[in-house]
């Protein structure tokens, strides 16, 4: 599996790809700024792209508007943004391009390698991945409905939108599969979304959130 990394740290960059490349990805390229990112993507066709988002030169949104214009040039191009910053603008255009295959971590919340290559493969896979921290910041702008819900439903719907299924949800909150059921039906009946499962509940949250 090939990943072109974007990353202008030097040491991050170096650990991702050390520990990419010892877990069984091939990474194909490893580019400091947007212009060898996009040549990288162009020539290696990788399977998935692993993206920070403040780079030169301004140092606020450039590695996200690299991955929203490698996606419009190359649709489908899965892409785990992997960064300290929530942007919410450029989050919603790239969610808004197409939700398979996009994950959005961050990195300070990440402790665990497995849980981030279990996300990188997830997303080259077509899934979506998302930190809730970045739910929660992109639903403050759509937060009407969403004051519908009781704090256990945000949490439920903040582990939906990392894409766990319901016996997942239920282990990590320490409670009954069937409580969960209860508060996924509740969560979809206050935003108005039909009752799914899997990942087209993440999907089905993203379009209720406009993204």
């Amino acid at each position: 599996m090939r990943v072109v990394i974007l990353e202008d740290n030097p040491i991050l960059a170096e650990g991702l790809s050390l520990l990419l490349g010892s877990s069984g990805f091939e990474v194909a390229a490893v580019a400091t700024e947007t212009a060898e990112f996009a040549k990288a993507v162009a020539e290696h066709h990788p399977d998935v792209t692993v993206v920070d988002v403040r780079l030169p030169p301004t140092f606020t949104d450039e590695g996200l508007r690299a991955a929203i214009e490698a996606r419009r040039q190359h649709p489908g191009l899965p892409v785990l943004v992997f960064s300290q910053y929530v942007e919410e603008v450029y989050a919603s255009e790239l969610l808004a391009a197409g939700s398979e295959g996009v994950g959005y971590l961050l990195k300070d919340r990440v402790s665990r390698v497995d849980e981030f290559l279990d996300a990188v493969r997830r997303v080259a896979a077509g899934g979506t991945v998302l930190d809730p921290e970045v739910v929660s910041q992109l639903m403050v702008r759509r937060s009407s409905p969403l004051e519908r819900l009781t704090p256990r439903e945000r949490e439920v719907l903040g582990l939906m939108a990392e894409g766990l299924g319901n016996t997942e949800i239920a282990e990590r909150l320490v409670v009954s599969e069937g409580a969960v059921h209860k508060h996924v039906g509740n969560v979809f009946l206050k935003l108005d979304l039909p009752v799914s499962t899997g990942h087209r509940r993440v999907l089905a949250v993203l379009a209720h959130l406009g993204l």
